[in-house]
């Protein structure tokens, strides 16, 4: 029996980011001035770290710390969804790691100097695993917006960064995830660097009941799709 093989449909003009994108400050400093180079994967880079929770433990609440003491200031929520391919057939064992700064706007980090408090039973990262359909979740508070200096009175949208790894390290995709109805939106130039509404539009959570746990925490379900027209908008920026 001859094996079936997926062909790969590369995205669909102007769903994803483009390398350089003016509005964005940020990019005119790190996007390549030199075309990039193909780079063929060795052994190293296609079978190994193995990701697995035995070797990453999943954290999926971020809102207590890992000694159980404390919980975290702010809107509890819950997010889940499905990481799926092309052709809608889940993506299995996907290692998803999440970060974000805390209800106040401010990021567990030393880099961050915003004026806004830090929260100390909030760590801010965390780490799941997709099951056998694909699907993943984690409990978290909902991110507060917060300035950036882009711009005159520049603030980003409410938003949680994803990082996705498959079965080696070379196999990673980035992206965020925004709140429905948030008045930001239209004005984040990051957001933005997708031209495609439809495409950027992927980019925004929707509130679902059913993740929804009551009288304890809203749920947000937000899919991840890779590669093909219907792919998530990411940040690696090279598509070939």
């Amino acid at each position: 029996m001859s094996e079936i093989v997926h062909g790969f449909r590369r995205p669909g003009a102007s769903t994803q980011p483009p390398l350089n994108s003016p509005s964005y400050g940020s990019t005119r400093a790190r996007h390549p001035q030199q075309p990039l180079l193909e780079l063929p994967h060795t052994l190293t880079e296609t079978s190994s770290p193995i990701f697995t929770p035995a070797r990453y433990p999943e954290t999926g609440d971020l809102t207590v710390l890992e000694n159980g003491k404390g919980h975290a200031m702010g809107e509890r929520i819950i997010v889940a969804g499905r990481v799926l391919d092309e052709d809608g057939r889940p993506v299995r064992h996907a290692m998803v790691e999440v970060w974000q700064a805390n209800a106040a706007g401010r990021y567990n980090h030393e880099g961050d100097t915003h004026d806004a408090p830090l929260d100390p039973n909030f760590r801010g990262m965390g780490r799941v695993f997709t099951n056998e359909d694909g699907w993943y979740r984690y409990v978290t508070i909902r991110p507060g917006a917060y300035p950036w200096r882009n711009h005159a009175n520049a603030w980003r949208p409410n938003h949680i960064h994803y990082s996705l790894f498959g079965h080696g390290f070379a196999q990673r995709m980035i992206t965020q995830m925004y709140f429905p109805g948030d008045p930001l939106l239209p004005l984040d130039p990051i957001f933005n660097t997708v031209a495609d509404e439809a495409a950027r539009n992927r980019l925004v959570s929707t509130f679902d009941l059913e993740i929804t746990q009551p009288e304890w925490a809203l749920g947000y379900r937000f899919d991840i799709v890779l590669r093909g027209r219907e792919a998530t908008p990411m940040e690696d920026g090279h598509h070939d």
